[in-house]
């Protein structure tokens, strides 16, 4: 195993430091529901956190894709702030990495100014050196592009970095990349799911990122 110390942290944001997957859901049953009645569960949509839109309603209907982006946009930020809520102990555990010198980072497939929103609205805009959102990128999670973009604007090695995500393409993201991965056990789709994609590390609680920057093992 990869023995360097870590000194870089890149976070996936929705399931990972805001939890989002309300807002997801009901979004997407919303703008899906008034396409397709009665067709699709709570449960499809919890399998559509994660990957881009276009990624999801393409598999759904790629003729109507772009119509169907314009909509559930439109609808994710009026609710955005009424449904989010902030995963226990993430702001204070940021605010003590970045006070002891670790390079932070946002890889999300979220487009960036909705990254930004939560950041504003969980108060720590102010974090983060690096912000890459879906349109910093080609080709999102989980091709590297975007982990290998944010580690060139951090001036950050790729053997001292460690990915963190609720999501399979956060895990393979990181893999692709060729760093160290991190799953977080409060992700929707259950500790075990994410396990399965064999991150490097699984976090219980955010915290205990405090300790593996200090070289102990979780």
């Amino acid at each position: 195993m990869n023995k360097q110390p870590i000194t870089t942290l890149l976070f996936d944001f929705d399931g990972t430091l805001l939890d989002t997957n309300d807002l997801i859901i009901q979004t997407f049953l919303s703008v899906l529901g008034n396409r397709y009645p009665g067709r699709f569960t709570k449960e499809d949509c919890l399998h559509f956190i994660g990957p881009s839109l276009k990624q999801t309603f393409d598999s759904i209907d790629e003729t109507l894709t772009d119509e169907l982006i314009q909509e559930y946009r439109a609808l994710n930020i009026e609710m955005h702030d009424d449904l989010v809520v902030e995963y226990d102990g993430v702001s204070e555990t940021l605010r003590l990495l970045k006070a002891r010198g670790i390079k932070l980072a946002i890889v999300s497939t979220k487009k960036k100014d909705i990254i930004l929103r939560g950041l504003k609205w969980m108060g720590i805009e102010d974090i983060f050196e690096v912000v890459i959102g879906l349109d910093d990128v080609v080709n999102p999670k989980p091709d590297p592009e975007p982990i290998l973009i944010a580690l060139s604007r951090l001036n950050a090695s790729k053997d001292e970095a460690i990915m963190i995500g609720d999501n399979y393409h956060d895990i393979e993201g990181g893999q692709n990349a060729g760093v160290r991965t991190a799953g977080v056990a409060w992700t929707a789709k259950g500790e075990e799911y994410l396990a399965s994609f064999n991150p490097t590390y699984m976090l219980q609680h955010i915290s205990d990122l405090l300790q593996m920057v200090e070289g102990q093992k979780v």
